[in-house]
């Protein structure tokens, strides 16, 4: 979700986390967001690898080779390639179009806490399969993966409310982001649920209503309430 003023009237525009850093560095844009709001967001299709991946791969209700799936199919791609990209094959060491700059945007061993690294090692080939960002040069293309937008670039967008599940593969796309946008000097509310899972701010109400579907959908209002 992201928010515009405009005149003296809020008009919320509802679209893709991909888009704050395009619009942000649009300065023919007349109106500016107010604030960015990602629940559980995809952000990355690099590492099929952080610790959120390997922790929570057999979790319902999002699988971590169903993420690979739909990553493929938003991106218009040869559904072939999954078992690459779930052995990241297609961001080894030898693909000349990752390099070390992107690569650190998305360095959970830097940016996730110890809390959330736990046990977990990075997996990251030396050899693998070098063409495949050229078959999909999307991978690598920040209006589909924000996290690996600059650091500059981060820091023109508006304050943000990020809400990340600890049963979730995505968790860690999540909270990797709102690091980069706090060290990029954006407000962060960063919203965790030690006993949330993918999707489960839809448990909010009767008759499937759950303890954290109801308190997230609630942080949430408050949040809005609070910054819009």
């Amino acid at each position: 979700m992201c928010v515009s003023p405009q005149g003296h009237r809020t008009h919320q525009l509802i679209c893709a986390s991909l888009l704050y850093p395009q619009l942000s560095s649009d300065d023919s844009l007349s109106a500016r967001f107010k604030a960015q709001a990602l629940i559980y967001p995809v952000l990355q299709a690099l590492d099929f690898y952080t610790p959120s991946y390997q922790q929570n791969q057999a979790v319902p209700i999002l699988y971590r080779p169903v993420m690979a799936r739909f990553w493929l199919q938003y991106l218009g791609a040869d559904s072939s390639l999954e078992p690459l990209l779930l052995a990241n094959n297609h961001s080894s060491l030898d693909q000349p179009a990752i390099g070390a700059d992107t690569r650190s945007r998305l360095d959970w061993t830097s940016l996730l806490s110890g809390e959330r690294k736990k046990h977990f090692r990075p997996v990251l080939k030396e050899t693998g399969s070098p063409g495949v960002v050229g078959e999909v040069p999307a991978l690598v293309d920040v209006r589909a993966a924000p996290l690996l937008a600059e650091q500059g670039v981060l820091g023109k967008t508006p304050k943000a409310y990020v809400m990340t599940c600890e049963f979730d593969v995505l968790r860690d796309d999540g909270l990797m982001y709102a690091k980069r946008l706090q060290d990029a000097g954006v407000t962060v509310t960063s919203d965790h649920y030690d006993d949330g899972f993918h999707g489960c701010m839809v448990f909010a109400f009767l008759p499937m209503m759950s303890s954290v579907g109801h308190r997230s959908m609630n942080n949430f209002i408050h949040w809005l309430d609070q910054n819009l």
